[in-house]
């Protein structure tokens, strides 16, 4: 680990989860580290065009050109880009929007929208980061991860975003655990209130999960039956064709070895 680095993305990891604007000193105090060290990282940071200076208040925010990495990201990500016909025609049948999203940490990041078919407004959320545990995306992960990777997410403390997150570990095993056997996550109100998912792991040509699809929406329209069941069978089967357009084995969709 080369600790400049190190140190370096943490800076941006702050400016990105607790900002907009941050001061040298308060860098300083949330990593621990000398004001003169955090004051020449920012300004190489900002050299770079990664953070940028507030000329009235002095502090730092993040900078455009991470747009353009994060935009490159999006470009070389094969999930996304095998996603996209896959979502628009979930969309379409389903009448609701399509998440596509990928597990980063304990998040999971959404990585394609396709909106819901209709001509009302709506808020694009690529790039939107949501802990595993309060959505369908999530738990379809990491109902297929690894039986180390799916015990270590279980052990972190779970994300409170509505009074409906589930807290209890208990709780979220057995989720897991239903949902390999059924092959689709729900998600009730969970991250935000009034909406609510359900969404299908999508697997690579190793046979490993590398993402999954969803459809998100109000709650009274997604979970009401017998939309529920339609809706859970068509995201299966469209996470099963996409997994195939990676090249996953048929029946892929099971229980990871331990």
């Amino acid at each position: 680990m080369v600790q400049a680095v190190q140190r370096a993305v943490q800076i941006l990891r702050e400016l990105a989860t607790t900002g907009p604007r941050l001061g040298v000193t308060e860098l300083a105090d949330r990593l621990g580290v000398a004001k003169p060290t955090v004051h020449a990282l920012l300004r190489t940071l900002e050299a770079e065009g990664l953070v940028v200076q507030d000329r009235d208040s002095s502090k730092y925010q993040l900078g455009p050109d991470l747009l353009q990495l994060g935009n490159a990201y999006l470009d070389t990500q094969e999930l996304r880009a095998r996603s996209l016909t896959w979502a628009n025609q979930l969309a379409t049948r389903a009448n609701e929007a399509v998440w596509v999203a990928v597990l980063t940490g304990d998040h999971v990041l959404v990585v394609h929208h396709a909106f819901r078919p209709e001509a009302t407004v709506q808020i694009l959320e690529v790039g939107a980061s949501i802990p595993w545990s309060t959505c369908a995306l999530g738990k379809a992960i990491v109902a297929f991860c690894p039986a180390a990777e799916r015990e270590r997410l279980l052990a972190g403390e779970p994300a409170v975003l509505t009074g409906a997150s589930i807290t209890e570990r208990e709780v979220l095993a057995g989720q897991l655990k239903e949902i390999l056997r059924t092959g689709y996550a729900v998600e009730d109100q969970e991250s935000a209130i009034g909406d609510a998912g359900i969404a299908s792991p999508v697997f690579d040509r190793s046979g490993a999960v590398v993402g999954a699809i969803g459809v998100v929406g109000p709650v009274e329209r997604v979970l009401a039956q017998p939309a529920r069941q339609e809706l859970a069978v068509t995201v299966r089967e469209t996470a099963r064709n996409l997994s195939r357009d990676l090249g996953a084995p048929r029946g892929t969709c099971h229980a990871p070895n331990p």
